[in-house]
């Protein structure tokens, strides 16, 4: 793994017994001694530590930055209230998902997080595109996750007043870990924060967070998990350039004022297709929740199919896991759309074998965020 970067907490991970794999270009932990099972019960329970350093920070400025981006974008951006956060993608002109990201409204520029894998790819597309704005990526900084229903509770012990953030909210804080910037957010379904701090300070900060009783180091092994769980996309999974927003049923993160009849209707890549399956074309597949009638999981790249024998697939599955708060295996997939009515029973074939799933509305866990 020697052609890997490492993040800042890297020497922290093998200190405190990281199981290291190679995950989008770094070295990642997958998983610490409680082990996958016991992290995702704890951050359910009270409150897990990730390292997400690894995704990308970047800074846009210019003379209306959000304006700017929603060339790129099919979410109103303009409309984005100070010190508030909404989750976006870049489009492809095809109607294709490139990345999904968040994107903070600072005052005067925008602080947007990308995918670690797609990283590279966004920044040389935001500075192609967005040639009114200066395209900053962030590298002196980490990113830590604290999730899970005691992360208020935890961060509020260093960091007082992030106690008073609600679900999406950024703040800049001042803290003994120098300037913080922090959202109330993140990707499990748990209440939490993500927390940008300076890589000298990273390591100070996640310990004095890990010596509190209500958390542990969690891995991306329960970070996966807990996120299915939630019926959150993975990018490279669930959505990439083969996939829609409508297809991928994310019509949620598309904002009236930039569909049709709205105030900045298109004017993204993509538009005419995506539009168009809002409208009235509605496209051929989508995605939905799946709840397998058996002990094992279905996992990524299982056929599925409309009887137990004979016909071709209506679908596949694009991630899928036991559950361990549900105790039972969930899986998420695409489907043609005349099978994606909740409580469809169609047929996951596995190792030969054709076993019953369900079709099954999402989240599987309901979200506990702080609104």
């Amino acid at each position: 793994m020697s052609d890997l970067k490492r993040t800042a907490l890297f020497d922290l991970h093998v200190r405190i017994g990281a199981k290291m794999v190679p995950f989008a270009g770094y070295e990642m932990p997958v998983q610490y001694k409680l082990g996958v099972m016991k992290e995702h019960l704890h951050t359910r329970a009270s409150a897990g530590l990730f390292d997400v350093s690894h995704m990308g920070q970047v800074i846009l400025r210019g003379e209306n930055p959000a304006l700017s981006l929603e060339r790129l974008v099919p979410q109103a951006l303009a409309a984005l209230g100070e010190g508030r956060q909404r989750y976006a993608f870049f489009t492809a002109e095809d109607g294709g998902i490139l990345d999904d990201l968040m994107v903070a409204n600072r005052s005067d520029h925008l602080f947007v997080v990308v995918n670690a894998a797609c990283k590279d790819a966004d920044i040389a597309h935001m500075r192609a595109n967005l040639t009114d704005c200066d395209v900053e990526e962030i590298t002196d900084r980490a990113l830590l996750a604290l999730q899970g229903p005691a992360a208020e509770a935890a961060l509020a012990s260093l960091v007082p007043n992030a106690a008073n953030m609600k679900f999406m909210d950024v703040a800049v804080m001042a803290s003994d870990f120098g300037e913080l910037w922090i959202s109330r957010s993140g990707y499990t379904g748990e209440d939490g924060y993500e927390i940008s701090v300076t890589n000298d300070q990273a390591e100070a900060l996640a310990s004095a967070l890990l010596a509190l009783d209500l958390v542990e180091a969690i891995g991306l092994g329960a970070r996966d998990s807990l996120r299915l769980e939630a019926g959150l996309c993975l990018y490279g999974n669930d959505i990439d350039t083969t996939t829609s927003p409508v297809e991928a049923a994310l019509e949620w993160a598309v904002q009236k004022a930039r569909r049709t009849g709205g105030a900045r209707a298109g004017g993204f890549p993509g538009a005419k297709r995506i539009l168009a399956e809002f409208d009235a074309a509605a496209p051929a597949r989508r995605r939905v929740g799946l709840l397998p009638g058996t002990r094992a999981p279905m996992r990524a790249g299982t056929a599925l199919f409309a009887d137990d024998t004979g016909g071709e697939p209506i679908g596949i599955v694009t991630s899928g896991a036991f559950g361990p708060t549900l105790e039972t295996p969930v899986s998420m997939g695409y489907v043609a759309t005349e099978f994606a009515t909740t409580g469809t029973e169609i047929y996951g074939e596995v190792r030969g074998k054709r076993l019953p799933v369900q079709v099954a509305d999402m989240p599987f866990r309901p979200s506990t965020y702080k609104r």
